[in-house]
Formats: structure tokens, sequence, C-alpha cells
């Protein structure tokens, strides 16, 4: 019985983490955008692959229902939480995710698993007391994981942007000071880096070819992408491009502070390694060991206690 229950414990938890990530993820990969403004589409940002169905998959249906059931219990629209979770979508790349959407599919699945554990644990004959108390748990972890996850690919997603920035600041310095304006620059920056970076700056420059300022457009990849390099990088362009300076000897010492920043950056991770592998090896290598090494001297201590007692 014990062992049926740890069974559809595990069992439940991979189902709730396998829906939460394929709420959040978008088709194609970790770094393919699932999506970006329908405006930005519709002038050819990102076309559909050949052979991907438009209409009647189950994606699709799974979120009709989640925009509908978000639409109906969520509050109004432009509140502080819809604002707080729309800037986490756009952050983790999911730009055609609205937060009604996602808070249906939280929703889904604080209800749907623990309906199907209450299926699992009568079916198995589970005893009423532990069967409610982890009803109660799944269900709140079916709510909390889909938002806890969406943090974590934002944080991800952020940080890699971050790491990317200094090498698209040496191939701007390059090609500026080669003759190419700022905007001829990023084109050809686009072509050269992939990724999260390379999806913001192509975004950037189809808001500047459908009419935006350079200096719009950028601050509007800083309001998507807003972090201490980014946010150092983008104020620099854009007064560099309103007092009309030089900006080939601004951005290279901008690259420098940058290494410097990620320097320290995994100088801090480094130094919390020890701290972070202390519990873990506390509570379960150190078990291990005194096990496998304790184990037999007290097995044949005992052994041998018990016969000199008889």
């Amino acid at each position: 019985m014990a062992f049926l229950l740890i069974i559809g414990i595990l069992l439940t938890g991979l189902a709730i983490g396998t829906l939460a990530r394929v709420t959040v993820w978008p088709r194609g990969g970790p770094f393919r955008s699932a999506g970006v403004p329908r405006r930005v589409e519709e002038y050819g940002f990102t076309r559909r692959e050949h052979g991907e169905e438009t209409t009647g998959g189950v994606r699709e249906k799974l979120d009709e229902v989640a925009t509908k059931l978000g639409a109906a219990v969520g509050g109004r629209p432009g509140s502080r939480g819809d604002q707080l979770v729309r800037k986490d979508l756009i952050a983790a790349g999911l730009y055609n995710v609205t937060p009604g959407r996602f808070l249906g599919y939280r929703l889904l699945c604080a209800a749907a698993f623990p309906i199907l554990w209450l299926w699992l644990g009568v079916s198995v004959g589970v005893k009423p007391a532990p069967l409610i108390l982890l009803t109660l748990i799944i269900g709140f972890l079916g709510w909390w994981m889909p938002a806890r996850i969406l943090r974590e690919r934002a944080n991800s997603r952020m940080n890699e942007i971050d790491y990317q920035l200094p090498e698209l600041i040496d191939l701007l310095v390059v090609t500026i000071e080669a003759g190419l304006g700022f905007v001829g620059s990023l084109q050809m920056a686009a072509g050269r880096i992939s990724n999260p970076l390379g999806q913001e700056i192509q975004l950037t420059l189809q808001e500047q070819s459908m009419g935006l300022s350079i200096q719009e457009a950028m601050l509007n990849m800083l309001a998507r992408c807003d972090t201490p390099s980014m946010r150092s990088f983008v104020r620099s362009i854009v007064q560099g491009e309103t007092l009309g300076v030089s900006i080939g000897q601004i951005m290279r010492d901008l690259a420098q502070e940058m290494r410097r920043r990620r320097r320290a950056v995994a100088q801090e991770k480094a130094q919390k390694a020890p701290i972070k592998i202390l519990f873990p090896l506390v509570l379960l290598i150190f078990p291990a060991m005194f096990v496998i090494l304790l184990g037999p001297a007290l097995f044949l201590f005992f052994k041998a206690l018990g016969n000199a007692g008889g």
C-alpha cells in the first residue's frame, strides 16, 4: 500500500511539472520564441513551419479553454497583478500568452491534478486522512508551480541576454568604427547573434522599420529586458544618439564594464557554492557513507555481542 502511495505521488508530481512546463514553454525548444506580437508577425518577423497545423490541435483547444477560464475568473485587465504577470511572460519570451490565459492554465492545473490524484488514491484504497491532505498539497503545487517555472524561465532568459550583451557591443563597435551606422550595425548583428538576444534585436529592428525611431525601439527593448547591463547599454545608445556624439568609445568602455560585472557575478556564485552544497552533503551523501563504512563493522560488533551473550 505504501509503495503504491509513493508511486501515485511521484506520477502526480511528474504530471504537474510536465503540464506546467508545457504551459510556459514554447513549442520547438527553450530558446525558440513561442510567438511575437501579432502586428510584428503579420510583417514577417516569424513564419510558420512547413506542415504546422494552425487549428484543431489539442494545444489550441487547451489555449481556448484556458483563455475563457482566465477571463471568467480573473480580475479587471490592467491591474497590478495582471501587469506583473505580463512582465514575467514578456521577460520569458512568451509574447503571445496573455495573463488571462496563464491564469486559466494555473486554474486548470490546480483543479485537474487533485482530481487525478483523488481518482488514483481511491482506486488504490488510500485512507481518507492522507488522501485529503495530499489532495490539498497537490492542488497548491498545481497553482504554484506554473508561476514558479515562469519566473525561473524569465530569470534564465534575462541572465543569458546579459551574458551575450558584451559580445554584441564588441560587434557593434567594430562595425560602427568601420563606417556603418548604428541601425546597419544592429542589422548585421541580428544575423550573427541567435537565442534570446538575437530575438530581441530582430524585434527592435521590426519596430523601427514599422515607424518607431531607433530610440523608442531601444527603450521598448529595455522595457522587455530590464536588466542592469541592458539598462546601461540602452541609455548609452539613447544619450549618444540624442546628443549626436560618437558612441564607439562609449560602447567600448561599456563592454569592459559589463565583463567586469559578469566576472563579479561569477565570483559571487563561486563563493556561494560551498554553502549550497553543504545541505545535500550532510543530508544525502554523509548518511550513505556512514551506512557503507560503518554498516559492516556494526553488524560484526552486534553479532559478536550476541555470541558472547549466548
